[in-house]
């Protein structure tokens, strides 16, 4: 299954993505199409032993920059390397896409380009974070920041589906994100979600706190895009701040330093962990196709491993399972989308 990465859109395209391509196409040989400036890609990869690797480029003339806004860069920039790569993707030319450029822009190109899987109204961000019993699927991270509690349904069937057969748990189980364990707590929003889900054919452990997210308690988190945010943000600034601050205190004494040679390995594996590149990127779920975000100061490490989980998304068939899940649960579900409506109508 090929994969198209768009090659112009992060913060230092297009280096890191022709190094991490060329890395990915090595070290788990899957075939690659690199979209974006021909000739400045051509030049890239001479800098690397590309040779004999499946690597194919494809001409994109216009870049979507950080700031642009989503909507605008779809509908006046047709010939962006975010835009023309999903079309590959509407062709079959390829199979999943990965991006670093703008998020919103990918998110709008996806359904725009391949539409979104019929019974979702609106795609999810997701993003994998890791936890004292191994990982954690956090949804929406950002991609939907005003919810209704249909819509938070949907992003804890995108995610147990993900978790299921992607992350590889084999019976996920669900908690709703909130202020505190007890039903009493929350808003609106999360009460009248939590009893949707409490209907259908999920393993819902029901509310979560915040902590609840590294300890392991639960495989899917769900929550709105602006708490999701938030969470998301908070976490990758206490990482970094942690890590400094572990720096510091070694730097401070003699006996520090000879303790932190002792302990390297552990340190090291603890900075593994916590490495945003070790995940390569956010699925992007509810768009009727593979998609995959990442972060647009990744590195060829983190891009590299967005590919590796970009063509593993495609393999599982994820857009389909979806699709039956929300068939599972049709009677709960359509009762609260819209009644008298035909699920895959859309």
């Amino acid at each position: 299954m090929r994969v198209a990465v768009d090659a112009m859109g992060g913060d230092n395209a297009p280096a890191v993505e022709v190094e991490g391509t060329v890395a990915a196409v090595r070290e788990f040989d899957i075939p690659v199409t690199l979209v974006g400036d021909t000739e400045r890609l051509r030049l890239e990869l001479a800098r690397h032993d590309a040779a004999g690797l499946d690597i194919t480029l494809h001409h994109a003339s216009e870049v979507v920059g950080m700031h642009d806004s989503p909507s605008d860069a779809i509908r006046k920039k047709k010939d962006s390397s975010i835009r023309v790569a999903f079309e590959l993707a509407k062709s079959g030319e390829a199979e999943a896409v990965v991006s670093a450029g703008n998020s919103g822009a990918t998110m709008a190109a996806g359904m725009f380009v391949l539409k979104r899987i019929a019974g979702i109204d609106r795609p999810a961000i997701a993003q994998i974070f890791p936890t004292l019993r191994g990982k954690t699927l956090v949804l929406d991270v950002g991609g939907n920041v005003d919810c209704k509690p249909i819509h938070l349904v949907q992003f804890a069937i995108m995610g147990e589906v993900y978790a299921r057969y992607v992350m590889g748990i084999a019976h996920p189980r669900i908690g709703l994100l909130s202020n505190g364990e007890e039903e009493s707590k929350g808003n609106d929003l999360t009460r009248e979600t939590s009893a949707i889900l409490r209907e259908i054919s999920l393993d819902y452990a029901g509310y979560v706190e915040g902590r609840d997210i590294f300890n392991g308690l639960v495989d899917v988190v769900v929550c709105d895009g602006f708490v999701g945010n938030v969470v998301l943000k908070l976490s990758e600034g206490l990482a970094e701040a942690v890590g400094k601050m572990l720096k510091e205190e070694i730097k401070k004494s003699f006996f520090s330093k000879v303790g932190y040679l002792l302990s390297r390995q552990a340190f090291n594996n603890f900075k593994k962990k916590v490495d945003y590149a070790e995940y390569g990127g956010a699925p992007l779920l509810g768009i009727d196709g593979v998609g995959m975000i990442c972060h647009g100061g990744s590195n060829a490490k983190a891009i590299k491993n967005a590919i590796r989980f970009a063509h593993e998304y495609a393999q599982k068939g994820v857009t389909r399972r979806v699709a039956e899940k929300l068939q599972e649960n049709y009677d709960v579900y359509m009762q609260q989308r819209e009644p008298g409506k035909d699920l895959t109508a859309g």
